[in-house]
């Protein structure tokens, strides 16, 4: 389907700019910005839910290095 938005200029500088540095062109990336908008928000990347390691006492979690390696899996 074909649709037409307005883009204020700065913002399509912008789009047009990041497009490049993605290797990609405008109407993909924004293809996919609209992809990932549309995805239910528990399946999109990078959403973390916090807190990762709960507390007794919210705020005042203390770990030791050690303490931090058991419960985070490092390389």
């Amino acid at each position: 389907m074909r649709t037409t938005v307005d883009i204020p200029d700065p913002t399509y500088r912008e789009l047009k700019a990041k497009a490049v540095r993605r290797g990609c062109s405008v109407k993909e990336l924004i293809l996919e910005s609209v992809q990932n908008e549309l995805r239910p928000r528990s399946r999109r990347k990078g959403r973390i839910k916090l807190p990762l390691v709960h507390s007794k006492e919210p705020g005042t979690l203390r770990l030791t290095n050690e303490e931090i390696y058991e419960i985070i899996p490092f390389p």
